[in-house]
Order: C-alpha cells, then sequence, then structure tokens
C-alpha cells in the first residue's frame, strides 16, 4: 500500500514495537515520525481489511501535513480519506466518516462527534496521536483516547513526539492517558539514527545589558524585594534567600494560597498575599520584558497597566501604580523609549541577519520571539536593512492585536518556502509541527526554560542540510539561569525516558481483552445546551454510555424527558445570576416549559463566601425558587456527582411509557405563538432562530408545508439542502419499517 519511500532501519525497528504494542515514539524532528505512522497504517489495514485509521492532531495545518504525505505515499483513492476540522460541519463529518477509511482530525470537534456518537470508534483498528505530549490534564486527546479503548474491536496506539518533557510525573500521565505499553526512544546520538542526522551548529551570544536598562532593573528588583520581606515576614514565604525566588515559585504558591481559600480558609493574611503576589506576578513580568525583550515592549506593558488602573478596581493595580519605585521605573522607560533605544540583543540581532545575507542572499532565517508585541517591533526594525524582507508568524487575531488566520498562516509558509521573502519572525506557534523543509538558520531572541520548546525550535532547521542555531542571551539576567534550565531538562527527559521504558508494564492500565457491548439504541438519553459541551459532566455521561444529543437548548441547559428540565449553575454562577438579575427570568423559563424543573447547583465553595453578597439575599432567593415556583434545588459536589444524577433522573423519568422520548415531545408551550415557533423548529436542520423567519414569510404553518422547495428557499438562511430537508419530510410516505 506504500509507495516512493524507502523506510529507514530505525523506522522498521520502532515499527516493529508499534505493531505489537501501544507505543510512544520519541523522535527528533526531521526524522520521519510522520513515516512510521505511514507504515503502521498499511499494515494494520492489512490485518483488518474492513476497519478504519484514525489520526489527530492539535492543529489544522498538522493534520494537512499528514493528509499530504498520505496522498504522496499510500496507495488509497483520494476520496477514501478525509479530513476532520472546525470547518466542518459535525453533518459533513458524519458523511465523511461513513464513507472514509484514514481520518485526520484536530481533537476538540472529534471529541463532539464521538459524545454525540455521529462516528463509531468500534470500526478504528489503529489511532495515530501526534505531538502526544499534550495528552495531559483535560485535553480533548485524554478523552478521544480513552473511549478508543473503550469501544475499538482491535485498539492500536501510536503516540509520536520530539519532546514529551522532562518531568517524570507529565511522562507518567502521558503514557497512562495514552495507554502506552512501550516507549521507543531515538536521539541524534543513537547509532541507527545518526547516519540521517544534519550536523547542527548551536552558538550562543551573549550582550551586556546597558547602564540605562540596570537603572530601571534596580527600581523593579526594590519593588520585589519589599514586597518578598513582607510575605516572608507573614510567614506565607519560608525560603531563606529570596533572590532565588522565581515566577514559577510564585505560581505555585498562588495556587496553594487560592486552594486554602477554596477550602472555607478566611484568614485576612491569606487574602492580603494573594493580593501581593498579583502584584510581583505583574512585576514579574516587567522585568522579565526589559532583560529579555526591550524598552518598546516593555513601554506597551507599562502603558496596558496605567489603563488598567483607570477602570479596574483591583488593589493589586491600585498598589503597584501607587509604588515609588514602580514610578521611577516608569518614567526611565518612557524617556528611553522617547529616544528610542534599543535591547542590546536587537542590535545583535540586525547585525546577524545582515551579515548572514549579504554572504548569501537565498539564505532563510527563522526568528523566535515568545512576545508578539516585541516580534512586531523586531519586523519593523529589520525592514528597515536593505536586503532583509521579515514578516511576523503569529497565532490567531485576539482582542487588540496582530493575528493572522489559518488560511493566511498557511500562504505566508508557502510564500517563504518559495523565498517571497527571507526572514521569518515567529512566536510559539511557529515552534510545533510546521512543514518548512529548509531554514539555514533558527535565531532564538530569548533563551526559554522548556526542553520541548527549545527541541522544537532547534527542530525548524537542519532537516535536509546542515543547520544553524543562534540564541542570543543578555548578561547577568534570567536569560542565563533559562539557558541552563532548558539545557538540564532536555538531559533529564532523556534519562526519564530511558528510566520509564525499564519500568514500564502492563499495569499502569486495565488492558481490554475483549471489544465492548456494540452502540444500542435502548440507552439513556440526555438532550444537553451545546454551550455544556466544555464540561466534564459530557464527557462523563459519554463514558458511562448516555447518549448524549448536543443542541441549542433555550430554557434548561439539561433536558432527560419531556416534562423535566435541569438548569445548572456553579456555586459562583449561581451566586453571580442573581446579581445580574439572570436567574430569575431562567427560573420563569424553566417553571413555563417543565412539569419538574430541576435547579442543580454544582460545586463545595461556601455559596454565601464566593461573592461580596449578604447571606439574606441568597437565602431570599432560595426561598423564592422552592416556595413560590416549587422547583427543588439540589447540590452536587462535582461534574462526576451531577452526571451520576442526571443519569438517575434519566432513568428514572425514561421508563417503558417515554422509550421514545426526544426533545419535541409533550410539552405544551405557554402561547399560540410560542406553540407554533415549537412545531416549525421540530423539522429537519430547523431550530428555534430560523422557525421564526419562515413563520414570518408564511405567516401560517399550512402555508409553509405546501410550500415548494423554490420558495422555502426565498426565507433567509434556508438554503437548498435545508429545503430539501423539509419537502422530504412533508412529502414521502412514512414507511413504519
Amino acid at each position: 500500500m506504500i509507495k516512493n519511500f524507502e523506510p529507514r532501519l530505525y523506522q522498521q525497528t520502532i515499527l516493529a514495537t508499534a505493531a505489537e504494542k501501544n507505543t510512544l515514539v520519541v523522535l527528533p524532528t526531521g526524522m520521519g515520525k510522520t513515516n512510521i505512522f505511514l507504515m503502521l497504517a498499511a499494515q494494520r489495514l492489512k490485518q483488518f481489511p474492513n476497519s478504519k485509521i484514525l489520526f489527530i492532531g492539535p492543529t489544522r495545518p498538522l493534520i494537512e501535513q499528514y493528509l499530504n504525505v498520505f496522498r504522496e505515499h499510500f496507495e488509497i483513492p483520494e476520496d477514501e480519506m478525509a479530513e476532520f476540522t472546525g470547518m466542518v460541519s459535525p453533518e459533513k463529518r458524519a458523511e465523511l466518516w461513513k464513507k472514509s477509511r484514514i481520518v485526520f482530525s484536530t481533537p476538540q470537534g472529534l471529541e463532539n462527534d464521538i459524545i454525540t456518537r455521529r462516528i463509531n470508534l468500534e470500526e478504528v483498528c489503529l489511532l495515530g496521536v501526534d505531538e502526544a505530549h499534550r495528552a495531559v490534564g483535560e485535553y480533548a486527546y485524554v478523552f478521544v483516547a480513552k473511549q478508543f479503548m473503550k469501544h475499538s474491536r482491535y485498539p492500536r496506539i501510536i503516540a509520536l513526539t520530539a519532546s514529551p518533557g522532562s518531568d517524570m510525573e507529565k511522562i507518567q500521565e502521558v503514557c497512562k492517558n495514552l495507554f502506552i505499553e512501550d516507549i521507543e526512544v531515538r536521539t541524534d546520538e543513537d547509532p541507527d539514527v545518526r547516519p540521517y542526522v544534519q550536523e547542527m551548529q548551536v552558538d550562543w551570544v551573549a550582550v551586556e545589558l546597558p547602564k540605562v536598562f540596570t537603572d530601571i532593573q534596580k527600581f523593579l528588583l526594590l519593588f520585589l524585594k519589599e514586597r518578598l520581606e513582607k510575605l516572608k515576614k507573614w510567614g506565607i514565604l519560608r525560603r531563606a534567600d529570596l533572590k532565588y525566588i522565581g515566577k514559577s515559585d510564585l505560581l505555585q504558591l498562588q495556587a496553594e494560597l487560592r486552594s486554602r481559600i477554596a477550602q472555607g480558609e478566611k484568614d485576612f493574611v491569606v487574602w492580603n498575599a494573594i493580593s501581593l503576589l498579583a502584584e510581583l506576578m505583574k512585576v514579574y513580568h516587567a522585568l522579565e520584558l526589559l532583560e529579555t525583550q526591550g524598552i518598546s515592549a516593555l513601554h506597551k506593558y507599562f502603558e496596558k497597566l496605567v489603563s488598567e488602573s483607570r477602570i479596574s478596581k483591583t488593589k493589586a493595580i491600585r498598589s503597584i501604580m501607587n509604588d515609588s519605585n514602580f514610578k521611577s521605573a516608569m518614567i526611565k522607560a518612557g524617556i528611553l523609549h522617547e529616544e528610542k533605544v534599543e535591547h542590546p540583543k536587537l542590535v545583535e540581532l540586525q547585525k546577524i541577519i545582515e551579515a548572514e545575507i549579504s554572504q548569501n542572499n537565498n539564505v532563510k532565517i527563522m526568528v523566535f520571539n515568545q512576545y508578539r508585541d516585541n516580534a512586531l517591533d523586531v519586523i519593523e526594525k529589520l525592514n528597515k536593512i536593505k536586503d532583509i524582507n521579515a514578516k511576523i508568524f503569529v497565532g490567531q487575531q485576539k482582542k487588540g492585536e496582530t493575528g493572522l488566520s489559518q488560511k493566511e498562516q498557511k500562504q505566508m509558509l508557502n510564500d517563504f518556502r518559495n523565498g517571497l521573502f527571507n526572514v521569518i519572525v515567529a512566536t510559539s506557534i511557529g515552534e510545533e509541527g510546521l512543514d518548512i523543509p529548509k531554514v539555514d538558520l533558527v535565531i532564538f531572541y530569548e533563551p526559554i526554560p522548556s526542553a520541548i520548546r527549545s527541541i522544537q525550535r532547534r527542530g525548524r532547521t537542519g532537516r535536509q542540510d546542515k543547520g544553524r542555531v543562534i540564541i542570543l542571551m543578555a548578561k547577568g539576567t534570567r536569560d542565563e539561569g533559562y539557558r541552563w534550565v532548558a539545557h538540564h531538562k532536555e538531559k533529564k527527559m532523556h534519562r526519564n525516558l530511558a528510566n520509564m521504558r525499564k519500568k514500564l508494564n502492563l499495569s499502569m492500565y486495565e488492558k481490554k481483552d475483549a471489544p465492548v457491548t456494540k452502540f444500542v439504541d435502548s440507552k439513556l438519553k440526555v438532550f444537553a445546551d451545546y454551550r455544556e459541551k466544555g464540561s466534564g459532566v459530557i464527557k462523563e455521561l459519554a463514558e458511562n454510555g448516555v447518549i448524549v444529543s448536543m443542541e441549542k437548548l433555550d430554557n434548561a441547559d439539561y433536558v432527560v424527558s419531556s416534562r423535566c428540565g435541569i438548569e445548572m449553575k456553579t456555586v459562583e454562577d449561581f451566586v453571580d445570576s442573581i446579581i445580574d438579575g439572570r436567574l430569575l427570568q431562567q427560573i420563569k423559563n424553566l417553571k413555563n416549559n417543565f412539569e419538574r424543573p430541576i435547579i442543580l447547583i454544582e460545586g463545595t465553595q461556601d455559596i454565601y463566601g464566593v461573592r461580596n453578597v449578604h447571606h439574606n439575599s441568597i437565602l431570599g432567593m432560595m426561598a423564592t425558587i422552592a416556595v413560590s415556583y416549587g422547583i427543588p434545588i439540589i447540590q452536587t459536589r462535582n461534574f462526576k456527582e451531577t452526571s451520576a444524577l442526571l443519569q438517575i433522573v434519566a432513568k428514572r423519568e425514561q421508563g417503558e411509557a417515554s422509550k421514545d422520548f426526544n426533545l419535541h415531545a409533550d410539552r405544551k408551550p405557554a402561547s399560540l405563538k410560542e406553540q407554533q415557533e415549537y412545531f416549525i423548529s421540530s423539522l429537519p436542520g430547523i431550530n428555534l432562530t430560523l422557525a421564526k423567519p419562515l413563520l414570518k414569510h408564511f405567516k401560517t404553518i399550512k402555508k409553509m408545508l405546501n410550500a415548494s422547495e423554490e420558495e422555502l428557499q426565498e426565507v433567509e438562511k434556508i438554503g437548498p439542502l435545508k429545503a430539501k430537508q423539509i419537502t422530504d419530510v412533508v412529502e414521502q410516505e412514512y414507511r413504519e419499517n
């Protein structure tokens, strides 16, 4: 099934393991992870000819890249391969799934397709997971892999990454979440890989911060020292040497204090410490911008803080703005910004690129800068130099920022590949999964304290020819610390992977020996509002075999029968909805539309302490809900309990009498208008939003039902497909079987 491809020895060795066990493959960037998946896909389809292959990757460009490799090297008709992204409608994905043998998908939409059962994982014999280090926490990979192992008749997983991270716990979590049974690791030093590795030269270029920078640095350090001393005095910070407190330490401390508050602790010192940590985090960020980026980025950040202070009532912002050391730093930064003083790294960067292009006019250079604002400044300076044509490569647009759509990103990479410009300045989006076949020089504007990101940045060069990397570093700053942090993390990663492989055994998870029962139609069914799709409740319901249908629900978050609707609130949202007045209207809607409405509050926080609201207001609203409206209030601790409750209520409601329950069953809307809208909204592809314009256009239901496809299409948002679906339902003969 494979064409125009000659496998390398190490790829064949890894394939032998991956064919027998769920395998984590760790290979340097550019060493052909895709081709290993390609060979394994061919082997699995040959072994199980009536099955499907599923590949998941984090971004659309990445799955397109894999799809293109399969088009080039796999003997399979084009229409038997499909690409699933957010650009493809759920209905279209369901249609493509039926006729495709190999599907390439981003995981988020796929997660919803699995929950709503548009696709059947029982048919899949191989799941490929790219950038597998993402399979931690609540990332969609975790749910997809779990459902795959649960439902597939012939499960096999191959997980691919250049760097799973240095933390042993994280590596173990990735392996557990992806049901890994063996690990295949190769580095540049391994004898079977070395013949294929291009030589890579890495140079560190150190620069000195000028005195005008260190003057600002001193003021910011004084600000930090005063706050850290205060935390130490309060007993919050126990480390003796304040010099070695970093941002990660502050984040960890912040999480610990918030946890204490969530558990009901009401110590005034803890609240003050949380505010103080918020100040420290903001000023640490300012210091990092000064030391590693430059005055332009720092000045922009200061302007943002000033703007926030005018509208925000947050204690931390006001305290920062009133501090004399911070004011001094801000004034000096403003003066340097007016004078257009550049960071010495920016000066050095301009020299390096100018020298490279003067020697070779066809050179391709990639610059990594993790701050979007500073990347824009870099672009502006570089484009002033003769023969340099630089463009910025960033993620999708955020509020008030520069951004590129995925289509624009793809076009820019094609232009760079074809030599239409010679310098690409990328933020972190450029680190992962980009198909840039030839970059002569990669420049890090700053070292980064992450083994994963360092490896991925370096991997942009040296794919087809000798690679070069230059890393800029400011002496006496966190740049120096980050250099060694990344170095030691990378060494630690390889040690941990070696140890992990020795210790790995099948007890990491309970292996499924036989396929689970096929999907059946007689299970519990729950309608959920589509805005709840990110909650753990939906996934938990799906895990327990509940048929979940996600739709736009106007009067409840969950509907478990024609008479029972459930409005779910977290503790914070319940109190917030009292404050902003939403809750009363939601209760009225619930009562008007369901015979058996329920209010469900999820969370363990103290409901009287999450917001500054008098407890009588909360008690008064609870009394109104329970007495005036007769709606029971039930509290659950977490999403698992919520899911269990929904299943119990659904089981009680969905007896034999209501086995065929659907969303448009026996509820009686309050008015004739609502009944008419309700009737039309039950038609295929038509929700309440489309029902209104249809009724407005035709005036009566009778006229609408008698309309032709052409007449239906005169209504806005009713296209040929929806018009045909409506006329099919109205005109075609009913057949019981």
